[in-house]
């Protein structure tokens, strides 16, 4: 499947805000099962700066620069991505008790090393009652308990837009069981890895219109967050997410991975300004291949 994307972040300072920078990581990238076929970030006004680069974990990155008094400034990013659907899992994971085994055997320590999700993170610092709440769905295998812990997490917390914002810590939106898909992804690898299992973070767009009879899922109209748990050798990475108690398909369009949200977030920046900040952001994630429709119900036929 193939996708059109447009993604549109405003900021407005009510004072001019002098010396602007930011990271940002909005372009997807290639990767299992997805190919960036065109993309182009543009800046308004446009930047004194401009760097397109890559981090550690392979993510594209664009740090930009403003020397004079800006009072408003517009990201824009359009892209296109083709999106292949993932092949059914086949479980094929050890045992919890037998994942240690499989990674202590694993000398790799490049970006797509376990080794990077096993500890906690910068926002992501253990959390005791999540991790009981782990130990508590235990299932036969590595996969298995992953699948178990994100459907129970679905159906313990409550997508709630307005409960936390981007700098919640994930022990609190646990706490109080509600939250958005930050939230969910970050609970559920904070648990995971209290219990053994390698996990990360995810960013990146899902599609705007679901297939015809398919629920409209939560989060769709801003990036996404989800998460990928590391299931044995002889699975590798495998991505779930809680929020919407699935594996992605299809409809998923990968961003961004790292530890945790400091190593995704959209968007990182320093300014120098009186008061505060309005930002705006819309999405909008468009099918390009049409599936034609079955013979004698073609558009006009009766």
């Amino acid at each position: 499947m193939r996708y059109a994307i447009r993604l549109v972040i405003d900021y407005d300072y009510p004072g001019a805000s002098d010396h602007v920078r930011n990271l940002l990581r909005l372009i997807p990238g290639d990767g299992p099962g997805q190919k960036l076929l065109d993309a182009t970030l543009t800046f308004t006004p446009p930047p004194d700066e401009r760097r397109d680069g890559m981090d550690f974990f392979g993510n594209a990155t664009t740090a930009v620069a403003w020397h004079n008094p800006v009072a408003t400034c517009r990201f824009e990013l359009k892209a296109e991505v083709e999106r292949a659907a993932p092949a059914p899992l086949a479980d094929t994971s050890p045992p919890l008790a037998a994942l240690a085994a499989d990674l202590a055997a694993l000398p790799d320590i490049g970006p797509a090393a376990p080794h990077h999700f096993r500890a906690p993170s910068p926002r992501i610092p253990p959390d005791p009652a999540a991790v009981d709440f782990a130990r508590a769905h235990l299932r036969d295998t590595t996969l298995a308990t992953v699948i178990a812990l994100g459907e129970a997490l679905h159906a313990e917390m409550r997508f709630d837009a307005g409960a936390t914002d981007a700098n919640t810590p994930p022990a609190v939106a646990f706490a109080n069981r509600h939250g958005v898909c930050q939230d969910f992804a970050q609970v559920m690898i904070g648990a995971l890895r209290g219990i053994g299992i390698p996990a990360g973070y995810v960013s990146g767009f899902l599609r705007t219109d679901p297939p015809p009879g398919q629920p409209r899922l939560q989060g769709v109209d801003a990036m996404h967050a989800w998460v990928r748990a590391w299931c044995g050798a002889a699975m590798g990475w495998v991505e779930y997410d809680p929020t919407n108690a699935k594996h992605p398909g299809d409809d998923y369009i990968t961003v961004a991975v790292g530890r945790d949200y400091a190593d995704v977030a959209p968007v990182l920046g320093a300014i120098r300004t009186a008061g505060g900040q309005d930002s705006r952001h819309a999405v909008d994630v468009v099918p390009l291949d049409i599936p034609a429709p079955p013979p004698g119900q073609q558009e006009g036929a009766t």
